[in-house]
């Protein structure tokens, strides 16, 4: 039992009878005190020992070698605790012949009051040459490398396969440590695992490491190791063994997935061309080139898709014009960029040309010659570059997406030492696919968010003007890109009798739709402000078109805004006031909005609340006006909501803000506009915002005219010489006749069809407007009277004489108009 040479089994609960075979393997039974007490015929087969000799004999006579009485006291110690024990033992034949057996112990047990234990012995003849030829195919012809290492990390013994690995002949290796061999496979920390099993005693298995060795100087490969203690009968650990496998493809593949896995997540984070351009050369440098540029054709960048297309139909120019979207490198600057960011390139490594982007495939150069005269003739700049810099391995591929060329990615080393290798062309392509599906989504938004706000500022008023009654200034910030154009919309509408219409509105929801509702509603307002409709009616018919609008929607549509994140509803806020510079009063009317802002003359902040009535879009609810009184030179001011209120801001600390900003004094009303714009939004928002400013001024007693007119017809020649007077004392003496001719008409269908009172007004301001007020809702009707009709010819030459004329209702009855141009 002393001369054991294998690793202890584990213990086992069954019994002796678990540990061999009766019928075959020979047996004995030894007292504690090492004599033989029983003794098998098998045993007898195996050794030519009859039970007559042997046993009462000691067993130890059995041994080929001498007995080693401390290692046997070891082993009955184990057996005692019940564990058993198990081993290569060498025994004597009774011939002098040694035989090999595979011997086991069994547990302890007693016999009467005498201790025993049961031996089992089975020779390893048949056994051992199937070991053997197991063991050599392993040790020799496995792919597994597998080395033994001694208590100070020095190599014992490697079988072939590790000697292939690495490089090293055997002869050299042997009592030599690892890091004395191979430097550059991480010796430093593979010695620090060993020694830690050699203190722990615990196995460490498939530890994964990269680097270089001897056998292939030029390639890094990666190996999977275990290493597991060696340790002899008494359980003391006398070495390290380890085994190594080559796992370069594997270890390849999961770090290209995972390049690509990151690269999903790092590239592609905006919609932004040139952004995605830059995140792709970015993320390529340092971890697989030194320095990258990628190049994009100019229709790429252009938002309207302006430029020549390289497709497969037709010749290919020689040089496609591109343009420098982004380049990285290890070295700050780029200095080896023969182009910067911007500029123009006609780059396509020789000798290829403008096919390589339309069909062909990724170029791989693994040492670069700049001294090569396709270089030196085709790209001189670059071949200085390459000298200057020691650029030595190149992959170009083109970026392709959706069938559509999009330019041309290069990656270079330089500072890393190792060239590019046909496996590194397939990651090439995977960052270059990935990044040109970003590309070309960021593209084709690019595209549609510039037609979108295109249409938007199409829809937008050009030109603002309040007449004398107001001067107004307007600021309109739109939304952040990535959130869509927004619905925001403001309007300035002259109206009759030298009144002014101001409109402020935002449509719920972002995008193209949002915009083209804004320019429905902003035009819908237009009509309905000449039709001279109040401001609570006006709102009353705008919430009635938002319906109509909502139930036009198809359902995907609205399918499709819940599921990008947007709302389905189609709703709008609105404000909308009339200002009348006679009375100096203004009327308004809100739908859902916030409230309007006064800065009065002297500086006070005020906010009138006009009626709150819902959002356009709900239906059935009525919507009131307010009328409140601005003093001369007075500031009003209406806003959409994301100029005051956002997430970090409520309305009421915004609102405020406002009136803090407005209420300066020494800037003008259009700086004044675009300064506080800026100060309450520094940033870009994800909700466009508006504001309008109006500054008011009313008409003086010199401007306005007016008489009660009595209801008789003989009253229209005094009226009549009345105003012509009036004319000419305002300098406009040749409006005279015209202004004759109106007024006689007007007044005189008014006597005949109207009812009292009736009064005539005059108004001088950029026009001449001719207004007669009357008690009756109904409206006069032009018509084109036949040639032989004696009436029905009144207004229609006065719509003849008149630049515009109309009707506006009022709550004591209505006010036809008429208005001059003033030469």
């Amino acid at each position: 039992m002393d001369a054991a040479r294998e690793e202890p089994e584990a213990p086992t609960s069954e019994g002796p009878s678990a540990l061999f075979d009766a019928s075959t393997d020979a047996a004995a039974v030894v007292s504690g005190h090492g004599v033989v007490t029983g003794w098998t015929r098998a045993a007898e087969d195996l050794l030519g020992h009859p039970a007559s000799d042997i046993v009462g004999s000691p067993a130890a006579r059995l041994l080929a070698v001498p007995s080693d009485p401390v290692r046997a006291a070891g082993v009955a110690e184990r057996c005692r605790a019940g564990m058993g024990w198990s081993g290569l033992i060498p025994l004597r034949h009774r011939d002098g012949r040694r035989v090999d057996v595979d011997l086991r112990v069994s547990a302890s047990f007693r016999i009467g009051a005498d201790e025993c234990f049961l031996i089992s012995a089975r020779e390893l003849r048949q056994q051992w040459a199937v070991g053997q030829s197991i063991l050599d195919g392993f040790l020799t012809r496995s792919p597994v490398g597998m080395a033994v290492m001694d208590t100070d990390l020095r190599y014992v013994w490697l079988n072939d396969t590790l000697e292939r690995f690495g490089g090293v002949p055997r002869e050299q290796r042997l009592g030599r440590r690892l890091r004395e061999l191979l430097p550059g496979l991480q010796a430093e920390t593979i010695e620090g695992r060993m020694r830690k099993v050699l203190e722990t005693g615990l196995p460490v298995t498939d530890y994964e490491y990269v680097g270089w060795s001897w056998a292939d100087p030029h390639r890094q490969h990666a190996y999977s190791t275990s290493f597991f203690p060696l340790v002899d009968p008494d359980n003391s650990i006398t070495g390290v063994c380890y085994m190594v496998l080559d796992i370069t493809e594997r270890w390849n593949a999961r770090q290209l997935l995972s390049l690509v896995n990151e690269a999903g997540t790092r590239i592609g984070t905006t919609l932004d061309v040139l952004w995605t351009a830059q995140e792709l050369a970015d993320f390529a440098v340092p971890r697989f080139a030194d320095f990258v540029v990628v190049d994009l054709l100019e229709p790429v960048l252009s938002t309207e898709g302006h430029g020549t297309w390289l497709t497969d139909a037709g010749p290919a120019p020689a040089k496609p014009v591109m343009r420098r979207a982004g380049m990285s490198s290890v070295r700050e600057g780029c200095p080896e960029a023969v182009a910067r960011v911007g500029e123009r390139v006609d780059f396509v490594p020789p000798p290829h040309d403008a096919h390589l982007l339309i069909d062909g495939g990724p170029i791989l150069i693994p040492v670069l010659d700049a001294s090569d005269e396709l270089w030196t003739s085709e790209q001189p700049a670059r071949a200085a570059s390459i000298r200057k810099f020691g650029l030595h391995s190149l992959i170009s591929a083109p970026m392709r997406a959706r069938n559509t060329t999009l330019g041309l990615t290069t990656f270079i080393r330089s500072r890393n030492p190792v060239s590019f290798q046909p496996d590194d062309v397939l990651v090439a392509q995977e960052l270059v696919a990935r990044a040109a599906l970003c590309v070309d989504n960021a593209r084709r938004y690019t595209r549609e968010h510039t037609a979108a706000v295109t249409l938007q500022r199409s829809l937008l008023p050009q030109a603002l003007t309040g007449g004398t009654a107001l001067e107004v200034a307007s600021s309109y910030l739109p939304a952040d890109p990535s959130g869509g154009v927004g619905g925001d919309w403001f309007d300035v509408i002259p109206l009759s009798g030298a009144r002014v219409g101001l409109v402020v509105g935002d449509v719920v929801g972002h995008g193209i739709t949002a915009a083209a509702t804004m320019g429905r509603l902003r035009t819908a307002v237009q009509t309905l402000a000449d039709m001279e409709m109040p401001p609570d009616e006006l709102l009353a018919h705008l919430d009635d078109l938002v319906l109509r609008l909502s139930e036009e929607r198809p359902e995907g549509e609205t399918a499709g805004a819940a599921h990008q994140g947007t709302t389905g509803f189609l709703g709008a806020t609105c404000l909308y006031a009339v200002y009348d510079p006679v009375t100096r009063r203004c009327t308004m009317a809100r739908a859902g909005h916030p409230p309007p802002i006064v800065i009065a003359p002297d500086g006070q902040v005020s906010y009138p609340e006009p009626p709150a009535g819902p959002p356009l879009g709900l239906g059935g609810m009525a919507f009131e006006a307010g009328e409140i009184e601005l003093a001369e030179n007075s500031l009003l001011g209406l806003y959409t909501d994301g100029l005051v209120a956002d997430a970090d801001r409520d309305m009421e600390r915004g609102m405020s803000r406002l009136g803090e900003l407005l209420s300066r004094r020494d800037l003008d009303l259009d700086t004044l506009c675009s300064s506080a714009v800026r100060e309450l939004v520094p940033a870009p928002q994800p909700d466009d915002i508006a504001l309008l400013l109006a500054r008011t001024h009313a008409l003086g007693a010199e401007q306005v005219v007016s008489w009660d007119v009595p209801v008789d017809p003989a009253a229209v020649a005094d009226i009549r010489a009345r105003a012509t007077r009036q004319v000419t004392d305002w300098g406009f003496a040749e409006l005279a006749m015209t202004t004759e001719l109106i007024v006689s008409e007007l007044v005189t269908n008014a006597i005949r069809y109207a009812e009292p009172p009736i009064r005539l007004r005059l108004l001088r301001d950029t026009r001449l407007t001719c207004e007669v007020a009357d008690g009756s809702s109904t409206a006069p009707r032009l018509r084109h009277a036949r040639s032989m009709d004696e009436g029905g010819r009144g207004l229609f030459l006065v719509a003849q004489l008149a630049h515009r004329w109309g009707a506006r209702y009022t709550a004591a009855g209505k006010i036809i108009w008429a208005e001059q141009e003033i030469p």
